[in-house]
């Protein structure tokens, strides 16, 4: 059966620079079935699903439903939902969590000081290791089921505490994707082993580039300009670089920095994926958006 997952290794795609951005991320735990549009197609109020979606828009919060691997009856209608509160900024980053006997508190959230950063105090710091977050609903792409719901009840059965299914990560055809917090970066193409290294690095600090799509808090050409950084400098630690992106349009300048002083300006074009290949099971052929570095040089001075 062919597949946009197998299309996608056929075609040797690259995964850089494919994470879905987001400064923030805002994880609401809603069991039970998931449609293609989560947040206004499963057990949540749809009427809450829509006013969320509209709060957050422009934000630079992202938010997604989760729930824990397994079997997903949803007969408790009074249970408390967990709420995961993680902002991704190398500078910054943090996660906090709480759990909210209604999820319509969460309206009274600042969206746009989340989005900058802020938490407000909302619950309390994140104790554990590190999140893992993995894509599963087939209703909005059969490969994020067939491949992401084994993968994330494989490493939860490894003893990975803190494992959950998401609703939506993009990247179908990168399947199984998985997002990992605290940094926020984003991975597809694993395997169990693969991801297992992608937590034991990151509860070092690391990132693994060699399975990374890219660092979500970064705009697209950013997330580029720092895997090119990486692989040139063989640099994993997570929040070693700080990057900068110009404004404008393709091709787009990016600045990156070392912690320990050294810098290099990055030039990222876009183009077009050719040949045309579905970005989701079911969708006619595309030719999706690709970053690549034409330019990389160290700045001296």
């Amino acid at each position: 059966m062919s597949t946009c997952t197998t299309l996608s290794r056929e075609l040797t795609e690259p995964l850089s620079a494919t994470a879905a951005t987001a400064t923030t991320w805002l994880l609401l735990e809603q069991s039970g079935p998931w449609g293609a549009r989560a947040l206004t197609g499963s057990h949540l109020d749809p009427g809450l699903g829509a006013e969320l979606e509209r709060a957050t828009e422009g934000t630079g919060v992202r938010i997604a439903l989760v729930r824990r691997p397994g079997r997903h009856a949803d007969t408790d209608t009074t249970a408390r939902h967990e709420v995961l509160l993680a902002h991704t900024s190398p500078a910054d980053p943090w996660v906090r969590r709480g759990r909210l006997s209604s999820p319509a508190e969460l309206l009274g959230l600042d969206f746009a000081a989340l989005g900058a950063g802020d938490h407000g105090s909302f619950g309390a710091p994140h104790v554990g290791g590190p999140i893992a977050l993995v894509c599963t609903n087939g209703r909005r792409d059969r490969c994020c089921a067939l491949l992401g719901r084994p993968l994330a009840a494989e490493i939860a059965a490894a003893g990975h505490s803190e494992v959950w299914e998401v609703t939506h990560l993009g990247g179908h055809r990168f399947s199984p994707t998985m997002l990992v917090l605290p940094h926020g970066y984003a991975y597809g193409r694993l395997t169990a082993e693969s991801a297992k290294e992608v937590l034991a690095a990151t509860a070092a600090g690391h990132t693994v580039p060699a399975h990374s799509r890219g660092r979500s808090y970064w705009p697209r050409p950013a997330q580029a300009a720092e895997q090119a950084v990486r692989e040139l400098t063989g640099e994993s630690a997570a929040d070693a670089l700080t990057l900068h992106q110009h404004p404008g349009g393709s091709p787009w300048t990016v600045d990156v920095r070392h912690a320990d002083g050294r810098r290099w300006r990055v030039v990222v074009a876009e183009s077009a994926s050719e040949p045309p290949r579905p970005e989701s099971c079911g969708k006619a052929p595309g030719t999706p958006s690709r970053m690549d570095v034409v330019e990389l040089v160290p700045v001296t001075a």
